[in-house]
């Protein structure tokens, strides 16, 4: 228990075999409070093994998600209505639904819509109302938010930056900028951006869209641009894009803003190895969706072993391993820190090239079929033929080594 509990929001140990099924019920009951948490019940071993009499248990009806107050809306309602530079930023899950909402109210007033760069879910691609994502470096995000007077919050908190750096704040609006918090992830979000559009009169404004465009098919070298034209290219309707490419998949988010219109799976945390599990996840909970996982090799590393259960549940996943041979982003974050050279030992430890891995190999060890692609033609072609197919796939993109431009840019 002590071990969970950092973790999650509720813990239990069953006292006895009779209480395994309530417990059980009641830890379901749980993970499924808005807007979703962790729950963790622990069986002692005699709970486990003796028997009992006290069969099945009803699932406890789970809360809905509490309504914020009419003055929440209220004051959402005057902080963009002001006048003043403004701007609506949500968090946690942004669904279609919400960004439907948000855009009315965006495109009547007039104000930006952002989303956090760490949501949890995002709908994204043709047809879905056009968001602004927050940068990911703190002073692109101090200059993305410049100028605001009014951020309301929707399902997050102020924008903060990710790391703390010597001489840069850790607070990135404005000083001036006053923060209205219209919902917290606890509420229920719908509901609150369906009473602000109805205040600001905005149910029937239509709101900015991205527009539908396939790119053209990319040839030469192969980058972060040419494996986002593919995407953008190839993404079949309702795909799920599991995110942990980190710096090589960053530039492929604003591209696939044309694409057929999908979703995204963002991690919230600061951990790594999260994309392989998610995207084995996603495929287990909608089987007939395809799932496509941006993986950085490094990330890869840690939990590598959803490969074989791709495989062996015959998940429709396609894992595409972004291969640069190191871990680029903490080299970068090394940097930021202040530390301006980097000696053999720390060049060591943030290398994957000693020795070098493989992941054509790795992966059909656990009976993933995979490929390697170094050009941008080779890519499409193995792209093209994964996602036509249904079970697990995996595509070694072999990446230009060192960091690239446009890697660090798109953060």
């Amino acid at each position: 228990a002590a071990v969970a509990a950092p973790m999650s929001h509720w813990v239990r140990s069953s006292r006895s075999a009779d209480t395994v099924a309530r417990d059980g019920a009641e830890a379901v009951a749980e993970a499924l409070r808005p807007p979703g948490r962790v729950a963790s019940l622990i069986l002692p071993a005699d709970a486990s093994w003796n028997a009992t009499d006290s069969g099945s248990a009803p699932l406890p009806p789970t809360p809905p998600p509490h309504p914020v107050g009419d003055g929440a809306v209220a004051a959402a309602a005057a902080a963009l209505s002001g006048g003043e530079p403004a701007m609506l930023l949500l968090g946690g899950h942004v669904s279609k639904v919400r960004l439907e909402a948000a855009g009315a109210i965006a495109a009547k007033l007039g104000v930006r819509l952002a989303c956090e760069t760490f949501c949890s879910r995002l709908a994204h691609g043709a047809g879905v109302p056009t968001v602004e994502r927050i940068p990911y470096f703190p002073e692109r995000v101090a200059e993305a938010l410049a100028g605001l007077k009014q951020i309301v919050l929707v399902g997050c908190e102020p924008p903060v930056s990710f790391f703390a750096y010597p001489g840069l704040a850790s607070e990135l609006a404005p000083p001036d900028c006053r923060m209205t918090a219209l919902a917290s992830a606890e509420h229920d979000v719908d509901d609150a951006l369906a009473r602000l559009a109805r205040q600001l009169g905005a149910i029937d404004q239509a709101p900015a869209r991205n527009r539908h465009e396939i790119p053209d098919r990319p040839r030469g070298e192969l980058g972060p641009l040419a494996i986002a034209q593919s995407l953008a290219a190839l993404m079949p309707a309702d795909a799920i894009v599991v995110d942990e490419g980190i710096c090589g998949a960053a530039a492929v988010f604003p591209v696939t803003a044309t694409a057929a219109a999908h979703e995204w799976l963002i991690p919230t945390g600061g951990s790594i190895g999260w994309g392989l599990p998610a995207a084995a996840g996603a495929a287990i909970a909608c089987p007939e969706r395809k799932v496509i996982c941006l993986e950085g090799d490094g990330s890869a590393m840690y939990t590598i072993q959803a490969l074989w259960t791709m495989a062996r549940e015959k998940l429709d996943v396609t894992t595409i391993i972004f291969a640069n041979r190191g871990y680029q982003i903490l080299q970068i974050e090394f940097q930021r820190v202040g530390a301006a050279t980097m000696g053999p030992t720390a060049q060591s430890q943030m290398s994957l090239a000693d020795p070098e891995l493989n992941f054509v190999a790795l992966a059909e060890s656990m009976g993933v079929r995979a490929a390697r692609a170094s050009s941008a033609e080779e890519f499409h072609g193995e792209l093209e033929q994964a996602l036509r197919v249904s079970g697990p796939r995996l595509i070694e993109v072999v990446m230009p080594a060192g960091l690239q431009n446009s890697e660090v840019s798109a953060l």
